[in-house]
């Protein structure tokens, strides 16, 4: 066996705040060691999702002073915890934000475990992947489908889950028209997996380049954020941090139309005009996390349905830059870091 590092590379949000006040800073820590019931993990790859941003500026209350952000890791087993069965050294795993829940309570009996009371989220209650290493419970780690590279799977771990919790939640009927406002790391995955089951995606943003990306995918429309989509709507979902959008797309749903909000953080919203957005049985919806029932499936999916994803590297000592290039929507698909 070979002989673990005492120290690494991580990041900590030690002055949570905008990211051009510098909130991260990339310190020496050492290297935990797996617990009863936990892998070790050396991290080859951590996606950035904009929650690390929230985590980083602040929108997100501090859970742990000084976390290490990070919660699409892709990464190898080195070392096994106590009591942990059915893994090995060397086997490749994915750390996702839901990390612990209780079992107990009437939301993880009835299969709602995301809405659990006590859960625990990576990254934001415990250190995550923008590290050399991290630890992650037995019982949350992954399995990721063949046919993708690392860089490629990290995205699939936060931004492909939320955005097929949140397609769940929009109740998109078959053969459906489903608006995406916002399109960056989820949005492009989320697009992809409703194009395979026959929908017709309006993709709605601001960025002329993620309109441009999202007409590659086979996108039926790509055009301004707060502009009407070319037909109404089934089915929505709001990418974009930005309350103000749930006013036009809502107004673009049909009659009995369902908006899902896919973010753990959003901007105010505006007053609603009860004739103009929610009569005639319109809907909106929150996401909150997944469940691992969730994580499952649709990596099963992205297995048998090859997702095409549009990633843009940084080193791991970059960290800080990619999380301002997210903050100024410079980064066209999902930024991930690479430790190795």
């Amino acid at each position: 066996m070979v002989a673990l590092p005492t120290t690494m590379h991580a990041w900590r949000v030690l002055r949570p705040g905008p990211v051009a006040g510098g909130p991260v800073d990339l310190v020496r820590a050492p290297v935990p060691r797996a617990g009863v019931g936990e892998l070790l993990v050396r991290v080859l790859v951590c996606g950035v999702c904009r929650t690390d941003l929230h985590v980083a500026e602040g929108d997100l209350p501090v859970h742990r002073q000084g976390v290490t952000p990070g919660h699409e890791v892709v990464g190898e087993v080195v070392e096994l915890g106590a009591d942990v069965t059915g893994f090995a050294t060397g086997d490749r795993v994915g750390i996702a934000w839901l990390r612990a829940t209780c079992g107990r309570c009437r939301y993880c009996l009835g299969g709602r475990e995301n809405l659990c009371p006590e859960s625990r989220y990576t990254g934001w209650d415990a250190d995550g992947g923008y590290a050399e290493f991290a630890v992650v419970p037995a019982a949350y780690a992954l399995p990721l489908p063949g046919g993708y590279s690392d860089d490629q799977l990290a995205p699939l771990l936060c931004a492909g889950l939320i955005g097929y919790r949140a397609l769940a939640r929009a109740e998109l009927p078959e053969g459906g028209r489903l608006g995406l406002y916002g399109f960056g790391g989820s949005a492009h995955l989320t697009a992809q997996v409703a194009i395979a089951r026959g929908a017709a995606v309006h993709v709605l943003t601001r960025s002329a380049a993620a309109r441009e990306l999202a007409l590659e995918l086979g996108a039926a429309s790509a055009g301004e954020a707060a502009e009407p989509p070319p037909e109404p709507l089934d089915s929505a979902i709001l990418f974009a941090p930005v309350g103000d959008l749930v006013l036009p797309a809502l107004a673009a749903l049909d009659r009995g139309g369902t908006l899902a909000i896919a973010g753990i953080h959003l901007s105010d919203v505006p007053p609603l005009e009860y004739q103009r957005h929610l009569f005639q049985e319109r809907q909106v919806r929150s996401v909150t996390a997944n469940t691992r029932a969730d994580a499952r499936e649709f990596l099963d999916f992205a297995g048998r349905h090859h997702l095409e994803v549009s990633t843009v590297p940084y080193a791991l000592d970059a960290a800080d830059r990619a999380l301002t290039d997210l903050a100024a929507d410079r980064v066209n698909g999902a930024a991930v870091l690479r430790a190795t």
